[in-house]
């Protein structure tokens, strides 16, 4: 099956804040918030949502296409995808722009405050989705290009092709109406906790009423696990259990890419949403969302194990 990856490509800017945000910020004051924090480390990595996703993905043996814009500065992500073996042929390069940035910092509660530059991204790009055969290919519309999110959700729907809809780190800049649009005939919704309420709340609906657009919805719920609803089931999805946290920065797309994993092999969900704990897992163990290994030994065992948890 092909797998089209569309979203963000980005420089990450990773800082840890040796502390709790939340003892730095007066309930009181949040209307004059003036804070500052001395973080300890700053580390530069390749990342983004396409980008993460993808490279998840050729870890699990797929060959997915990258679907997204990057900047003049994009020299060094293409090194690493080619080192990686993935394909950059649709990736648009925009010669005045520099490749969006994501300032991330996180506390060691792993609550984390990010501040994001679009750069290229601001630019759609323009992937034609008459290529796809729809009985064998399936789309992932990420957080990236507004206009790219919309485009891609709606043509997938009008053409037949199989779509995931991750809004993600985008939902504060829709409106309900065009948020429903894109759900409206999604195979998948997919969000964390907090992302699940900002949906209902910006569109008005519950969740019912959006199982009524889509056919599943999937709601990561970090080191508690994750949860796949159906208009007939809930399934709770144990967590696979590292070998030890450093940045949960990234985790959301390698369970994303375990997920997507499960469904081209044509797996039930709870086997899909195994993998993507399973993935998960392996992406808290490094600081950067694209430097982490697992070997498919590595990767079964640590499936068998979480299987048994659950």
């Amino acid at each position: 099956m092909k797998i089209i990856v569309t979203g963000s490509l980005a420089y990450d800017r990773i800082m840890d804040f040796p502390g709790k945000f939340a003892d730095h910020i007066l309930p009181e004051k949040i209307h004059v918030l003036n804070v500052s924090f001395h973080v300890n480390n700053l580390l530069e990595k390749l990342g983004g949502t396409a980008g993460n996703i993808a490279y998840a993905l050729r870890l699990l043996g797929e060959a997915p296409v990258i679907v997204a814009a990057i900047g003049h500065d994009y020299h060094r992500y293409f090194e690493w995808l080619d080192k990686n073996s993935i394909p950059y042929d649709n990736i648009m390069i925009i010669e005045d722009e520099l490749t969006a940035g994501a300032y991330i910092t996180t506390d060691q509660s792993d609550n984390q405050i990010t501040g994001f530059h679009p750069g290229a991204m601001k630019h759609p790009t323009s992937y034609d989705l008459d290529r796809l055969d729809p009985q064998d290919s399936l789309l992932i519309v990420s957080a990236g290009n507004l206009e790219d999110m919309r485009r891609y959700s709606l043509d997938c729907r009008a053409k037949g092709i199989g779509y995931i809809f991750d809004p993600g780190q985008s939902l504060p800049m829709w409106q309900g109406e065009d948020l429903i649009e894109c759900i409206d005939g999604a195979r998948i919704l997919i969000s964390n906790d907090y992302e699940l309420d900002l949906i209902m709340s910006s569109t008005g609906t519950s969740r019912k009423e959006l199982l009524e657009k889509t056919e599943v919805i999937i709601t990561t719920l970090g080191e508690n696990g994750s949860r796949i609803v159906t208009a007939a089931v809930e399934i709770n999805i144990p967590p696979a259990m590292p070998k030890t946290v450093k940045d949960p920065t990234g985790a959301g797309d390698a369970y994303r890419a375990g997920l997507i994993k499960g469904m081209v092999e044509g797996k039930e969900w709870k086997q899909c949403g195994l993998l993507g704990s399973v993935c998960a897992s392996f992406a808290v163990e490094c600081y950067g969302t694209q430097d982490y290994r697992f070997s498919p030994d590595e990767f079964a065992a640590r499936l068998a194990a979480t299987r048994r948890t659950g």
